[in-house]
């Protein structure tokens, strides 16, 4: 069993930045993936951004060149580096981690993030 914990969300404006993450309770240095999903206010939960044990990332294609996800192994944490927000970005964020690429195995409590325009 690995328990993640997030942190970092906040309220920030328009254009601003925030930096979240996500620490795991178990030594994760072999999970394969690690992983950021979102979920705003009346719609699904959401992919992210993922990053593999050898550091392949992913990104969603409304995030790529405005969120950068990184892993640390040896302190079994992910981040996900958020700059350039926008109100459509407001969610709750979950970690996530798994055996495989399109699989969340466990899953974080989530931390909200809330863009004011």
């Amino acid at each position: 069993q690995v328990q993640l914990v997030e942190s970092g969300g906040g309220l920030v404006q328009a254009g601003g930045s925030l930096r979240l993450s996500c620490t795991a309770s178990a030594d994760t240095a072999h999970t394969y993936v690690m992983n950021w999903h979102r979920q705003a206010p009346g719609k699904e939960r959401e992919f992210v951004a993922s990053i593999t044990k050898s550091g392949g990332t992913r990104y969603q294609g409304s995030v790529k060149d405005r969120f950068t996800i990184s892993r640390d192994k040896s302190k079994n944490m992910v981040t996900l580096e958020m700059n350039s927000l926008e109100p459509e970005d407001t969610a709750v964020y979950y970690c996530g981690c798994g055996r495989a690429l399109y699989i969340t195995d466990y899953w974080g409590k989530g931390t909200l993030v809330t863009v004011s325009s």
